[in-house]
């Protein structure tokens, strides 16, 4: 995993202010609430809502 457990627990959903978490493949921050991903490039999480995707069912 790119992305340090620490920043995750202190990281959040910029939209909704939620919890959020890595996804399975280690290249998204996801939000379960807003339904987003959030890309992760270089090992930096990119939490910009316009730069987020919608999450695939």
């Amino acid at each position: 995993m790119a992305v340090d457990k620490e920043l995750l627990e202190v990281l959040a959903c910029p939209k909704c202010k939620g919890e959020v978490e890595i996804n399975a493949k280690g290249d998204g921050i996801v939000c379960n609430t807003c339904r987003l991903v959030y890309p992760v490039k270089d090992d930096i999480p990119v939490m910009l809502v316009d730069e987020a995707s919608e999450l695939g069912d």
